[in-house]
């Protein structure tokens, strides 16, 4: 072992690889071990913690998930980045899952494994200055710019604060007006990134003729109409999180570049043949259900791949239970404070239109409502009178309940209907009816392991080491 005590441990069988990887490091002064399989790791790991393990799942004397899963349950601060053979992505995805912070597809050059061992170093850090590793048992009503409690909301925010810490790409999905941004933002200032940049890109709204030069950048005489070098999106956040929003809507053409971008962390303007290496994370959302754009052929299946390793899926308003009065009284209290008026909140029958209102818009529609009635009204109680459309003339579908308030729809947990024995020889083993209920819930879940870990309020670890068990049976 060196005598400083080293930065990162890199497990690799192959001898030639080891080499070549910690000459690239010693470049930049970070300080190496080695370890040549399963066994040498746990010997290395054993003695100390590394900051960051750089980590192949091959290995002659076992798979090196088993590393990524001690780890992933021992909740210390070491980051684990997974070098993967050509080919193997979907392994990789798995290790994004599982709690890896990042994956190299070998060959990779000494930029890219630089680049990303740096961005590491620099998140262990920053994270453990900030104590951000410490996990929090509260259930919070506001969360980063989010407001509300319900379970399907306590589901994201434990999502995100798992997410946080990785590199992990995200892919947010959902109805128009669910926060999906608010979700991006979230995730930026969860993560050590925080004080880097966080640069939003709406591909919906940019000219596909422009998409390019906005993501990239371009220097001047590219095209018509450049008369400047500019910095693209990419380059501007450097060091912190892109966010491409509706990034359904970027051309086919583009998704290969941007693939290719993902893959390599180098950007090339524009116009110039001069590559750049940058560090950033990708957040990505869309308001249409991915794998149909996929088979629609609308959308790249290994740019799919690639940056859906953790998808979060943006409850609708509707689906949020008591959030919507919470957030309609929050919209009253700040357009009021901008308007200068007095409101004293809701009344008991425009709280049942609130509750009981589809939302089809979701926050942003009940956003519209609020500021209207505050901008078209005096002040005082608002009542179903003062209501715009089209709540005005749903409210006459209404019906008050329970002293003048109608509840709002909850979460319900189905019951376990076929698995309660009625006698003693329908008696089955525990991990029988454990293995139908994990294996039920990822199947609601569409394959989403961390949303049915989530669900079943178990780790994501836990599942993933159970699926390999049952597979190797």
């Amino acid at each position: 072992m060196s005598e400083q005590l080293a930065d990162v441990l890199i497990v690799e069988d192959s001898a030639s690889l080891r080499k070549i990887y910690t000459e690239y490091l010693r470049v930049e002064n970070i300080q190496v071990d080695i370890a040549a399989s399963l066994k040498d790791a746990r010997e290395r790991l054993g003695e100390r913690q590394y900051p960051v393990v750089l980590l192949d799942i091959k290995l002659p004397d076992g798979d090196g998930f088993e590393i990524l899963q001690e780890l992933t349950e021992q909740d210390n601060n070491t980051l684990v980045i997974v070098m993967t053979a050509h080919g193997s992505i979907g392994k990789a995805v798995d290790a994004m899952r599982l709690g890896a912070y990042d994956f190299l597809e070998k060959p990779f050059d000494s930029r890219r494994l630089r680049a990303t061992v740096k961005s590491a170093l620099a998140q262990v850090a920053n994270l453990a200055a900030r104590g951000e590793f410490e996990s929090s048992d509260t259930k919070p009503t506001q969360f980063h710019s989010f407001i509300g409690g319900s379970d399907p909301m306590q589901d994201v925010y434990e999502l995100i604060k798992r997410a946080a810490p990785s590199k992990a790409s995200v892919f947010i999905t959902g109805e128009s007006g669910t926060g999906k941004e608010l979700c991006a933002e979230a995730l930026h200032r969860q993560s050590a990134r925080s004080d880097g940049p966080f640069i939003a890109l709406n591909c919906a709204a940019i000219p596909k003729d422009l998409m390019e030069s906005e993501i990239f950048g371009h220097i001047k005489g590219a095209f018509t109409g450049a008369t400047a070098n500019r910095e693209g999106a990419a380059t501007m956040a450097n060091g912190g999180t892109l966010f491409l929003d509706e990034i359904g809507e970027m051309s086919f053409d583009l998704q290969t570049k941007l693939l290719r971008f993902i893959q390599t962390g180098i950007v090339q303007k524009v116009g110039s043949n001069k590559d750049e290496v940058v560090d950033v994370r990708f957040i990505c959302a869309t308001n249409r259900e991915p794998l149909e754009e996929v088979r629609a052929g609308r959308f790249r299946e290994d740019l799919y791949y690639r940056l859906h390793v953790i998808p979060v899926a943006m409850p609708a308003l509707r689906d949020r239970g008591d959030d919507i009065l919470l957030i309609a009284k929050q919209f009253l209290k700040r357009f009021a404070r901008e308007e200068a008026k007095q409101y004293d909140g809701f009344s008991p029958s425009a709280q049942a239109v609130f509750e009981q209102y589809s939302w089809p818009g979701n926050v942003r529609e009940l956003q519209n409502v609020v500021r209207n009635i505050v901008v078209l009204n005096q002040g005082g109680i608002i009542d179903v009178k003062q209501l715009p459309p089209p709540l005005d003339s749903f409210s006459a579908q209404v019906k008050v309940v329970e002293k003048g308030r109608a509840k709002a729809p909850r979460r319900r947990r189905g019951k376990a209907n076929g698995l309660l024995a009625s006698n003693i020889t329908d008696i089955r083993p525990m991990a029988e009816i454990e293995r139908l209920f994990i294996e039920n819930a990822i199947k609601l879940c569409e394959g989403n392991v961390p949303k049915a870990a989530a669900l079943l309020e178990l780790s994501p670890s836990t599942i993933y080491r159970k699926k390999q068990a049952w597979e190797e049976a």
